[in-house]
């Protein structure tokens, strides 16, 4: 039936299209191998699996045999092998027999591939079928090919394999001329990107050369300022190296202007101390036995000076031994030689007051022996001389007070001026010297005595304390710092005696000057002095001895004129200043003794607190009572009188009232009731000032029976600041 044949046509077509040939692969690289575009049809032809199918729908047709096949098994399909031979008939031209063969050799694999699917459906139905098949194998099937049909189908197929075959070649065509097409575009917009590309590259690099290029200029700009920099360091650098080659060549030249110096010291200090052994040697030959045979002295006495001296003598020849080795005499070496000296020539001095004592004794001896002998013939002529001076006496009383002070007065004052004229004398070499080295170090020494006086104040207690410690260092031989420089008294022999006496000469200057203008700068320059004073005992007699000398009132003396001596001595002499102009006007020489009268009664008051408080004072309060008495036992003096009583009272006479008490008022009484008449008949109208301030302070104290401390006077407070 046609329908049936449709359906069979489909099938065929069905079975074609799955089989190797309907499955054609095209490959785009088949020229790259050299191969031929159809190299995949060329293979085996094969059936597929489901041919088996057609062959059971084609069964039922009769087959033919061909010429030259044999027959097959019942079962095969008789369409089949009526439509190969058909097949075969109709396109004999062009299948050769290699085609029939594999035509065969196709449907007998079809075949069995079928029986094998039929067996597999059998056995998963039924197992053990599957058992009864396999022990009963049955014989296979023949089958012809090459029927007419068949042939006139594989005719067909052929057809349609090269219509296909045409398709496909101009499909191919195609789609290779799309490639290109495809290709080409790509490649055009490939190439415009590639150019956009290079320009973004291009731009990119010039900005990156660009941005090089400015931090080139930065870093060229930057290392050009590095530079110049450096340059300034290196100038900066070698300033400061040349100013510290300048500096170390200075240090150099200091240095050895300092060792110089070193050495001129040295070589001087070593002079100074082989005159001293000199001296030394001198002195202790004066203190052998053997040229002592006039001095009376007991032998005793006399060993032990010896030994003392040659105790002495030991030391210096031991400090003169180390300098043999080619060394300097060090500053503490040379203390040690001046003070084996001082001690050398004190023990001189304690020989001679021992030699003087004896033959005092001696003379006294022979006095009194001499005094007894002539006893018996004394005693009438003092009867006499007792009468003589009674009537004496009472014709001084009725002639009135004394002109001058009194002998014990004049001849302490002679003795004071005597040691402080000697002084004078014993550094009268370092006073004048004659080298430079001599006149810078009196310079020195003389700075170092003065200035510390100059700047007592009374600001606060230490302060006044460390003065007084460096006056009591430099009196006692110890080095102390001047002006940036160390000096000491033993640096020269007549170093001690020189500081002695321009220290005292200067306390009594600052009483001059500075207390004269400011009165209560009399208390701390009077505590320090009074400090030195009871340490170094020298000083003080030598102090007293400068105030005598300017100020003759504080002994007290009038010292008279003389036959002969000019008006303008006489006038120094009584304490005026005299010059080229002239002498000073009364109004300054009041103020100037004013001060020194002050100082005088501030020292005979006050102790140094920090002192021993052992000892007596060395002058105190009683040398004011015996200044005070002696002042009123003389006849006053128009102006001065007035104002250094009224100045000695104000700063004294509260520690003169606590000393004596009711003999000081009984004293005030008569000074006010007797004497003040004295003074005010010998003061003239213009000279009123000093009376007036007298007369109104002793009224005030002998109607308060009290006199007020004196303005200015240290307190505990101020020692402890």
């Amino acid at each position: 039936m046609p329908a049936e044949t449709m359906g069979k046509k489909w099938d065929v077509i069905e079975a074609l299209k799955n089989s190797p040939k309907g499955k054609v692969t095209f490959d785009p690289h088949w020229s790259d191998r050299g191969e031929h575009i159809m190299a995949g049809c060329k293979e085996a032809i094969s059936l597929s699996s489901r041919s088996g199918i057609i062959l059971e729908r084609i069964g039922s047709s009769p087959l033919q045999k061909s010429c030259f096949l044999g027959s097959i098994s019942g079962d095969s399909s008789p369409g089949l092998s009526e439509e190969i031979p058909a097949s075969l008939s109709s396109t004999g031209s062009v299948l050769d027999i290699n085609t029939k063969h594999i035509t065969l050799s196709a449907a007998l694999s079809l075949k069995a591939e079928r029986e094998q699917a039929v067996s597999d459906e059998v056995k998963d139905e039924d197992p053990e079928a599957d058992v009864s098949e396999v022990s009963s194998p049955a014989s296979p099937p023949a089958i012809s090919l090459l029927s007419p049909k068949a042939m006139e189908m594989a005719g067909c197929i052929l057809k349609a394999e090269e219509k296909c075959r045409e398709k496909a070649k101009v499909a191919f065509r195609q789609r290779q001329e799309m490639q290109e097409k495809q290709l080409a575009a790509v490649a055009s917009a490939e190439s415009e990107q590639l150019k956009r590309f290079e320009e973004l590259m291009e731009l990119k690099q010039r900005q990156e050369c660009q941005i090089i290029r400015d931090m080139m200029d930065r870093e060229t700009k930057e290392s050009i300022g590095r530079q110049e920099k450096l340059k300034e360091e290196q100038r900066h650098r070698m300033k400061i190296l040349n100013l510290r080659l300048r500096e170390a060549e200075q240090q150099r030249l200091r240095e050895a202007e300092l060792e110089r110096q070193r050495q001129a010291e040295g070589r001087e200090r070593l002079r100074n101390l082989n005159t001293i052994q000199e001296e030394i040697l001198q002195l202790n030959q004066l203190l052998e036995p053997s040229t002592q045979t006039n001095t009376h002295l007991p032998p005793a006495g006399l060993s032990s000076f010896s030994t003392r001296g040659n105790q002495l003598c030991s030391q210096v020849s031991e400090v003169v031994r180390k300098t043999a080795e080619g060394e300097f005499p060090s500053v503490e070496d040379m203390t040690v030689a001046e003070r084996a000296l001082h001690e050398m020539r004190a023990l001189i001095r304690l020989m001679q007051e021992e030699v003087a004592k004896v033959q005092e004794k001696k003379k006294k001896d022979q006095e009194e022996e001499e005094v007894r002998r002539k006893q018996a013939e004394l005693q009438v002529q003092q009867e006499a001389q007792k009468k003589a001076a009674q009537s004496a006496k009472e014709k001084a009383q009725r002639r009135g007070l004394q002109n001058s002070a009194e002998d014990g007065t004049l001849k302490w004052l002679k003795e004071l001026q005597d040691s402080a004229a000697q002084c004078a004398q014993s550094f009268e070499q370092l006073n004048s010297p004659k080298d430079a080295q001599t006149k810078k170090l009196k310079l020195e020494l003389q700075k170092a005595a003065t200035i510390p006086v100059s700047q007592i104040a009374s600001n606060s207690g230490s302060q006044l304390r460390e003065i007084f410690d460096k006056i009591d260092k430099l009196l006692s031989g110890r080095p102390v710092v001047s002006g940036g420089k160390s000096v000491s008294t033993s640096q020269h022999p007549q170093g001690l005696d020189f500081v002695c006496y321009k220290l005292a000469e200067k306390f009594v200057k600052q009483g001059e000057e500075e207390v004269a203008s400011h009165h209560e700068a009399a208390f701390p320059i009077a505590v320090v002095a009074s400090g030195v004073w009871e340490l170094h005992p020298r000083v003080g007699d030598l102090i007293l001895a400068h105030l005598h000398k300017k100020c003759p009132y504080a002994v007290p003396h009038y010292p008279p004129m003389k036959d002969g001596t000019p008006v303008e001595e006489y006038q120094r002499i009584l304490g005026y200043r005299v010059d080229d102009s002239g002498v000073e006007g009364q109004d300054s020489f009041l103020k100037r003794m004013s001060g020194m009268i002050r100082l005088y009664a501030a020292m005979i008051q006050l102790r140094w607190p920090y002192g021993s408080k052992q000892g007596s004072v060395p002058h105190g309060l009683n040398h004011g009572w015996r200044w005070l008495a002696q002042m009123l036992n003389m006849e006053p003096l128009a102006d001065i009188t007035a104002t250094l009583l009224f100045d000695f009272l104000e700063v004294c006479g509260n520690a003169l009232m606590k000393q004596y008490q009711g003999q000081f008022w009984k004293l005030i009484l008569l000074l006010k009731e007797e004497y003040f008449p004295r003074i005010e008949a010998v003061t003239s109208s213009g000279q009123m000032g000093s009376v007036i301030r007298l007369k109104q302070f002793l009224e005030t104290s002998l109607q308060s029976r009290q006199i007020s401390p004196p303005k200015g006077q240290l307190t505990s407070m101020f020692w402890r600041s």
